[in-house]
This record gives C-alpha cells, structure tokens and sequence, in this order.
C-alpha cells in the first residue's frame, strides 16, 4: 500500500511522520521551514489523511508502508522525524529496516506503551451523529462534552469533510480496532545504532527519565533535548523552537539539554 502525502524543497530527503488522528498538512509551516536545501516528504499514514484505509495498525505495518512509499518515490535512505505515534513509526521504521533511515528525530513518544489517551476521543468521534447540511460549528458543539479542549476539537474537525453530507475522512472504524497496537510497542528484537535524538516538550510526560535506559538499549546513540514552552504538540506549542531543533539536528547531531 501507497501512503499519500506532499513533498517541497531538493536535496537529501527527510519524511515527516505525524500522530495519532493527525496529517500531513499539520506540518505545513514546519515543512516549508526546513526545505531549503532538502526534499521534505511529509506523509499521511494509512487510515489518515488522503491514504487508502485499510486493517492493521501494527507498527510493523505502518513501517513497511513507510519503506514501501519513500522507496517508490526513490527518497531512500532518508532522514525520519516522528511525532507521536509518527515517533513510534520512525523508530519501527529504523530499527526494522536500518539501512534506509540516515537519522532519527523521535518527538515526544518513547518506545515504551501508552496512556490511553485518545480512546474516548475516539470513541466520542465515532458516536457522533453525522447529519445531512451539518455545519463546523455543529460539529464542534456536538463533540464539546466529549473534548473541552476547543484547541483539541479544532485539531480533530481537520478530519472532517464538510458539504452536503459531512464524513469522517480517517478510518475510525480501523484505529479504534487497533488502538491496542497503537498504544503498545512491540520487540523487534534489533537496534539502531544511527544517529537518533529524543526531543520532549517541557511540558510533557510523554517521554520520562525512566524511559532512557529502555531508550538507550534500542538506540545506543540516542541522545535527549528538552523544548522549552510546549508540550506533546512540540511543533504547534513553539514552532521556532522546534524548527531550530530541527535544521541543528538535520545539518549535525545537537546536544543534549534544554532547547528553543
């Protein structure tokens, strides 16, 4: 299976991955950001965006996508940054097929299992009760007792499709059957000794202090960086700070400590 997505800029590739419920076009800005002098490929996941649906989400499966289309598109070997449950694809992706990652940015995610978070969201999603002439501000509403957070709602209504009769564009049905992969993390039993940095929001507890020996065992030569004033949504929280990391990591290997 193909994923779809967009590409900018020439030069040595470098695949945008985003998270759960997410897509391409939210790395729009960043995307255009980085493109001098690279071929940024930013893809939407299967059962996201404009990609086909389709069963499975294991991360084995969401990998060989990923190889599948970035290999079609001849941007192999590439540099893979992650946000997410995109961070659980790029670090499946490179501990599967190393030979085709040069790097790894993962952003806010360990490979360690998740809080299931998104399951009432997804849930309240798919209990909505979609109706003929339905408008934005109807959708809103109806899913506001299910998610306070209008920030969130706004987020989640990108994969709406509005007109005569409004649909979910993402495969609900296909994520909320394997939200249990999703959340997890499995052994694939190899290691990635390429160039891999590990970027948390300040504000985040996604990625913890007891996450780093498990981090260090898959990936020997991870290192950490904090982005300061964001949380999990690194990329929306401080775009300039997240863009910094990302040129810094792209042209070299930054530090640890404290960033943007």
């Amino acid at each position: 299976m193909i994923l779809q997505g967009n590409e900018m800029g020439a030069g040595p590739p470098v695949a945008m991955l985003h998270g759960l419920l997410g897509q391409a076009r939210n790395f729009g800005a960043v995307q255009r950001r980085i493109s001098a002098g690279r071929r940024v490929i930013a893809l939407d996941l299967r059962n996201h965006g404009a990609s086909l649906h389709a069963s499975g989400m294991s991360y084995a499966a969401m990998a060989a996508d990923v190889v599948e289309t970035l290999g079609a598109m001849g941007a192999l070997p590439c540099a893979l940054i992650g946000h997410s449950m995109g961070g659980k694809v790029a670090m499946a992706t490179a501990l599967m097929r190393p030979d085709a990652v040069a790097r790894v940015l993962v952003a806010d995610i360990a490979p360690v299992p998740s809080a299931p978070r998104f399951a009432p969201i997804i849930a309240a999603m798919r209990g909505m009760a979609l109706r003929e002439g339905m408008t934005r501000g109807e959708a809103d509403a109806a899913l506001a007792g299910a998610v306070p957070e209008a920030g969130m709602r706004g987020f989640l209504l990108q994969n709406m499709r509005f007109g005569a009769m409004p649909a979910w564009k993402v495969g609900l049905a296909e994520i909320e059957a394997g939200l249990d992969d999703i959340l997890g993390w499995p052994d694939f039993g190899a290691v990635y000794a390429g160039p891999t940095l590990f970027l948390g929001g300040a504000r985040s507890d996604y990625i913890l202090p007891e996450h780093r020996p498990v981090i260090r065992a898959l990936f020997p030569q991870a290192r950490f960086a904090v982005l300061r004033n964001a949380g999990h949504w690194l990329h929306a929280d401080n775009p300039e700070g997240f863009i910094g990391v990302l040129d810094a990591f792209l042209a070299a290997y930054p530090p640890d400590g404290v960033l943007g």
